[in-house]
């Protein structure tokens, strides 16, 4: 769980390169209290935001995602990070920039509610959801952690 205070806080928790593409979503309001992590797509469905504890538990981590193109909704995808399947009106590929020269994709739920998903799969089957939400968080961290070097990305 994380504490958001302020606008300025939320908008913190992003690498300044990706902090004028933050369009907040309406009637948002402060202070904040995320248990696990935060996502919410800009009205215009272009680009999906998250924001997710970082691995010192410092000061909470966000990365601005863009929807590429899909392809026809009759392909079935898998998301990488909570293992749903769906259409690719549902599930597809997410970006994000690097540095000015390098962007990195993964194949995700179109509106990052793979907690959701999770969650009720795990009401279905009478499993505890917390293992599974972890798990969850262990793969959103590994992909800031890996592929986006959060901590060491030098700012262009």
């Amino acid at each position: 769980m994380f504490l958001i205070k302020t606008e300025k806080d939320l908008l913190q928790a992003f690498r300044p390169r990706d902090r004028e593409k933050v369009e907040l979503p309406e009637g948002i309001k402060f202070p904040l209290f995320v248990r696990d992590y935060l996502t919410w797509v800009e009205p215009a469905g272009t680009r999906v935001f998250l924001v997710l504890p970082s691995p010192d538990n410092k000061r909470p981590m966000g990365i601005a995602f863009r929807r590429d193109a899909q392809g026809s909704g009759a392909v079935s995808h898998m998301c990488d990070w909570c293992h749903a399947y769906g259409s690719s009106n549902e599930i597809g590929l997410l970006t994000t920039d690097v540095n000015s020269k390098r962007r990195v994709g993964v194949n995700l739920c179109l509106d990052l509610r793979c907690k959701e998903k999770l969650e009720a799969a795990a009401d279905l089957s009478g499993r505890n959801p917390r293992d599974f939400v972890q798990a969850l968080m262990g793969r959103m961290a590994h992909f800031a952690r890996e592929a986006l070097r959060i901590e060491t990305v030098p700012e262009n």
